[in-house]
């Protein structure tokens, strides 16, 4: 499939004002600062694929994961206090998912390794958290809480040394989700 063939397969429209109004601004990849095409965001609408959205430039701040759907008006939907800065499209991925999750930064403590979502590390590995880790295949969603609730941070094929230098300031991780085609 052409790079053009691949990009038709995500798009998302943001917009200035809630309800779909005001300015547009279209996206069919990464978008590492908004501010240059609308001055705030506040509804968006995803028409394919799935994106990460992110309260701060640079793909910082708090994180929210987007499906195909409308959002009218996302802030009181998800909580948010702050307008979308920034956005990141995430791929499709057919294939094996692989992931080592670690107890402290540096790849320290124990270490457990995930194929499939994990909805409580302390139960299933006996871990009480989770500061450091190492994506081998797939892409990934962590969460704060267990059962995949609270704030979350995506993670794409890496090393995340440490989830302090990456705006997760505080941030323990609980449970992991796959991001499956289901999720598309």
């Amino acid at each position: 499939m052409t790079s053009t063939g691949m990009n038709m397969m995500n798009k998302i429209i943001f917009y200035e004002e809630r309800n779909f109004q005001g300015r547009s601004y279209e996206c069919m990849s990464d978008c590492p600062d908004m501010s240059s095409y609308l001055n705030r965001c506040h509804s968006c609408r995803v028409e394919r694929g799935c994106f990460m959205v992110y309260d701060r430039s640079n793909y910082m701040g708090n994180q929210y994961f987007m499906r195909r759907g409308e959002y009218a008006d996302y802030m009181s939907m998800m909580g948010m206090r702050d307008c979308i800065k920034s956005c990141r499209m995430i791929p499709m991925h057919r294939g094996s998912f692989r992931m080592k999750i670690y107890e402290r930064e540096n790849f320290a403590g124990q270490m457990s390794e995930l194929m499939d979502d994990c909805d409580n590390i302390m139960e299933r590995f006996r871990m009480s958290n989770c500061m450091s880790c190492n994506v081998m295949d797939g892409h990934w969603l962590m969460y704060e809480q267990s059962n995949y609730r609270g704030r979350m941070m995506y993670m794409r094929p890496g090393e995340y040394r440490n989830f302090m230098n990456m705006g997760g300031s505080g941030m323990r991780f609980m449970s992991m989700k796959r991001i499956t085609d289901s999720c598309f």
